[in-house]
């Protein structure tokens, strides 16, 4: 019996009337008609409107979708395989451009002037901005979200270079405990987690061990935080954690 042009406009969200233009210009023609001569779509038909739909969203144009579709070589598969491969492409392209306002607006939001060029560079894949966030949201840190805010409005940017290169050494430290098989609740772990929290502190806002501790669970638990150690050594997110939390108990 197939499928009646309201049935079918509803199935894939398009109007009566663009399903008649389909028809016109012969690029989806109902394979049935009923005895009254109405349109009656099949089967085929629907998986024909699926791709004209699908190369539709991707950006071509009727012209190209109907040269794509009368392609003798392409069947249903090499179609879906050829929409995946640019969704892909889409998608990545849609990351970067997500990526790109969101340095934007941490760059706003901490006051600094400073082009793109010279945001990547300073920062990289640092966001010293991060720690005042998480700790505001996950453990009501107002204060210290704002004390953080104060602070990283008056930074220049050599401010935040010292403040990337300070980092990476605690980075480094902790990498080469790590990797010298130093028990986490060591001296010398402990001694780098304790400049850890120093260099929050320092910077950002005053870091309780309650909220390095709470930090810490964080670097294991989310998976923004944990790369940034993964990256460096399979396992040293989880060690950094540990040496923080041994820290916290030594000062306890």
């Amino acid at each position: 019996m197939g499928y009646s042009v309201g049935q079918v406009a509803r199935f894939a969200g398009v109007t009566v009337r663009t399903l008649h233009h389909y028809d016109e210009i012969g690029l989806l023609t109902p394979s049935e008609r009923s005895a009254a001569g109405y349109r009656r779509y099949t089967e085929p038909d629907l998986d024909r409107l699926q791709q004209v739909l699908f190369y539709r969203e991707l950006g071509f144009s009727l012209e190209e979708i109907a040269v794509v579709l009368d392609d003798p070589g392409a069947d249903p598969l090499t179609h879906l395989r050829r929409q995946h491969e640019l969704l892909r492409r889409r998608i990545g392209r849609l990351e970067e451009m997500a990526a790109a306002v969101q340095r934007a607006m941490e760059a706003r939001k901490m006051g600094i002037s400073l082009t793109p060029e010279e945001r990547f560079e300073v920062f990289g894949d640092f966001d010293p901005d991060r720690y005042a966030e998480e700790a505001e949201e996950r453990w009501g840190g107002t204060d210290a979200f704002e004390q953080s805010r104060r602070r990283t409005a008056r930074y220049t940017k050599d401010d935040w270079r010292a403040i990337t290169a300070e980092a990476g050494e605690v980075l480094e430290a902790f990498a080469a405990a790590f990797a010298a098989g130093v028990p986490a609740d060591g001296e010398r772990a402990m001694d780098v987690a304790e400049r850890h929290r120093a260099h929050i502190s320092r910077w950002f806002y005053d870091c309780t061990y309650e909220i390095h501790k709470g930090l810490g669970e964080m670097y294991v638990t989310d998976p923004r935080f944990a790369a940034n150690y993964e990256r460096v050594a399979e396992g040293l997110s989880g060690y950094v954690r540990d040496a923080v939390h041994a820290n916290a108990a030594r000062h306890a």
